[in-house]
């Protein structure tokens, strides 16, 4: 990461996974004054401890994000989790652009989706892709960050997968260039902090793309029990997770990305991440291995 000191950068949903590892990240390397903004700043006391500046802000309320942008460079906009309501959060994140804009913020990075066209099955999709077109009507420059599938999100389906002996998919025989969200935080941070100053996409994922027979190989390999690929329909994989508990509308969407893996949409895989931080992000094989413990059932 360049080190700048004069500049002032600043981390939405910095109480979040991604947003706290990214604030950590900057800290690390000294990378200008830092500000945290959240809707609990009293999950930041720590950070705040550090020389973090903390400032409320609240993406339902607009005023709250024109006071916590003020005096920003450079601004990193962790897409929201308000999945609940239909098209609340591409609302969020439009008026998060829009008050980035009035603020004078120079920048502003958005973590997106790969792929997230109209064309795009995955349900989630139009959140992004509004929000890329949102930037790219603002007066803003840009740094959108199209993140791949979190390898994170393998951890208790591959574990299910070992105590039953079978994967079930409807993603057909279609690959996913898998990253991990500690990469992703690592990208985050390097391009927040980076000097470029104009508007660009880039697609962020792991080394290798794998199918859902390869994840079913590595399980085996790492628990020492036989996991076989079971391939579904599309309807029978939501009857599935619906009839294990989960909402239908959660189901669905996550069956959604099932289909986008089967059309392709996440087998790409790009060498940004490794551009931007110097590193080459995890192979999942390597993740994996180093979450052993969680694929196996406690005894």
């Amino acid at each position: 990461m360049t080190n700048n000191h004069q500049r002032t950068l600043l981390v939405t949903g910095a109480s979040g996974h991604m947003g706290r590892r990214v604030v950590e990240m900057l800290l690390e390397a000294q990378a200008g004054t830092i500000i945290a903004a959240t809707r609990s700043p009293e999950k930041l006391a720590d950070f705040a401890r550090q020389g973090v500046i903390v400032r409320h802000a609240d993406f339902n309320d607009p005023a709250s994000l024109a006071e916590a942008f003020a005096g920003v460079d450079r601004l990193l906009l962790i897409s929201t989790d308000a999945l609940g309501e239909p098209g609340l959060r591409l609302r969020q994140h439009q008026t998060a652009v829009k008050a980035a804009e009035t603020a004078g913020v120079n920048h502003v990075v958005y973590t997106s989706l790969v792929n997230p066209e109209p064309d795009s099955p995955v349900l989630i999709a139009p959140d992004h892709y509004g929000t890329e077109q949102a930037l790219a009507a603002s007066k803003l420059n840009w740094t959108v960050l199209r993140n791949n599938i979190y390898a994170e999100v393998l951890i208790p389906t591959l574990s299910q997968a070992a105590q039953t002996g079978q994967l079930f998919s409807a993603a057909g025989q279609g690959k996913t260039a898998y990253v991990t969200r500690e990469d992703c935080a690592r990208v985050a941070a390097a391009a927040l902090a980076a000097d470029f100053d104009g508007r660009r996409t880039l697609n962020v994922t792991g080394p290798e793309a794998l199918s859902r027979t390869d994840l079913a190989t590595i399980a085996t390999q790492l628990t020492g029990k036989p996991v076989a690929y079971i391939p579904l329909e599309l309807e029978a994989m939501v009857q599935g997770m619906v009839g294990a508990g989960l909402p239908r509308f959660v189901a669905e969407l996550l069956a959604s990305f099932d289909t986008g893996i089967a059309q392709g949409k996440f087998s790409a895989v790009s060498n940004a991440a490794q551009e931007l931080t110097g590193r080459q992000p995890a192979h999942l094989a390597d993740f994996l291995t180093a979450h052993k413990d969680q694929l196996l059932p406690t005894s």
